[in-house]
């Protein structure tokens, strides 16, 4: 691109790079809550252990696990088809989400700073032949380096709230450039693509939400009916992905349906499994009994907390609560996707911050798929009503179950979008004029 970049464009390439060394804080910050892995330091610094593979590879970036959840089928589907996928991520938990489910033909990096130093050493390793950023992965440094590169790049199951658009308006120039270095961006909605238009985005098309297109979660068969057996006739409900914040909020709601349901048992599942020791100490201060997934130690009828502190058992925690309070809604996090809920089977109720998937979320509200609480202290009310009437909580999921059908579609659509960037002469082409332009 030809356009001379805007000098705000300029100042932030060079106070990242000035402020690159004060990273090795940053880093060592985030490792004592657990937030990195001090082993994988260099990643985060644009260097890897594992030599580029020879060939075509396409780069994926999904920041978190929501991400990487959505963008799972399209790595299945490019590596069935011979291509090299690269993964990269920003939290641990993603990592781990990724060792356990990427497919052969996938490996998994943590995405470098956005700083010039760090991605030029990431993209001199990788040279990567096409570049995908997931939803609304949006960092100046990793765009502009892209561009001056020429390595083809597109925003996959892009999304842009309103308060983004209103931020990045305030900067025209700068946001005409950032954005202009995407050569194509897949939109999650025609609201979406309304908002990348206005920021200059050239080619815009809506595919869907590939978040309609994941795949319905697998539990163990013999450890669900061990639990199901343990559990027995008891009510059980499951708060699911609970941040700092909520946990309160649950155990508050409990207490409420204990009142009226002395046998009740909630299955409590944090978003980040490291933070189960504070909800344990929590849970105790209050006097509840409780047994962590971790212990492997029976649920009990004196058991009235089971505590989901393990990786890669959603599937399993969902298949046993017949109603699911999806976390990230009652706090400033953006919510998360509600479809794996609704397709194991379990009614849904949310708070109403949910920024990320808004979209979807409106259709399960407007729909009767989920039911929408505005105050932390409706939330025991509507268990409550979810729980006493087992057809109605039936009737709740298995509408979600058919508006998630009824949405499929994107990933055939997205791929299809994709195949001139796909196509293996293009890639070699791409390659090697990637090459040339970080010579």
């Amino acid at each position: 691109m030809a356009e001379q970049r805007p000098i705000l464009l300029s100042l932030y390439l060079a106070a990242a790079q000035a402020l690159s060394p004060l990273f090795h804080i940053l880093f060592w910050t985030r490792s004592r809550s657990g937030k990195e892995i001090p082993e994988r330091k260099q990643e985060r610094f644009g260097r890897s252990s594992i030599a580029r593979p020879n060939g075509s590879l396409i780069w994926i970036h999904a920041a978190s696990v929501g991400e990487t959840t959505s963008a799972l089928a399209l790595i299945e589907t490019l590596t069935a088809e011979g291509h090299t996928v690269l993964l990269t991520t920003v939290t641990v938990t993603a990592s781990e989400l990724a060792a356990k489910r990427l497919p052969d033909g996938a490996m998994h990096q943590f995405v470098p700073y956005d700083a010039p130093a760090p991605l030029k050493r990431f993209l001199d390793h990788w040279s990567p032949d096409l570049a995908m950023v997931v939803e609304s992965e949006i960092w100046p440094c990793l765009f502009d380096e892209l561009n001056r590169r020429a390595v083809p790049f597109v925003l996959l199951n892009g999304r842009l709230s309103d308060g983004s658009l209103r931020n990045w308006s305030r900067v025209p120039k700068t946001s005409r450039f950032i954005f202009d270095c995407l050569d194509m961006v897949l939109a999650q909605s025609q609201e979406d693509a309304a908002r990348f238009r206005k920021l200059g985005c050239k080619n815009v098309q809506v595919p869907g939400n590939l978040k309609f297109d994941a795949s319905e979660l697998a539990a163990d068969e013999a450890t669900l009916l061990q639990l199901k057996t343990q559990i027995s006739k008891r009510a059980i409900w499951l708060a699911a992905l609970t941040h700092p914040g909520e946990d309160e909020i649950v155990f508050d709601a409990f207490s409420q349906l204990l009142r009226e349901m002395p046998d009740l048992l909630l299955i409590l599942v944090p978003r980040h499994p490291a933070r189960a020791e504070e909800i344990r100490k929590e849970a105790e201060s209050r006097g509840f009994s409780l047994v962590t997934r971790s212990s492997r130690n029976s649920i009990t009828p004196e058991t009235q907390v089971f505590l989901g502190d393990t990786l890669g058992e959603m599937g399993l925690f969902y298949r046993l609560a017949p109603v699911t309070f999806l976390g990230g809604s009652f706090i400033d996090v953006g919510g998360h996707n509600p479809v794996e809920a609704a397709l194991a089977g379990s009614a849904l109720v949310t708070g109403p911050k949910v920024a990320n998937a808004r979209a979807v979320y409106k259709d399960f509200w407007s729909g009767g798929a989920a039911v929408r609480v505005s105050e932390p202290s409706m939330l025991a009310g509507q268990i409550g009503v979810l729980l006493k009437d087992a057809g109605l909580a039936r009737t709740q999921a298995q509408t979600a179950k058919t508006l998630v059908e009824a949405g499929r579609g994107a990933l055939g659509k997205s791929r299809e979008l994709l195949r001139p960037y796909l196509n293996k002469e293009n890639l070699r082409q791409s390659s090697e004029a990637s090459n040339e332009e970080g010579s």
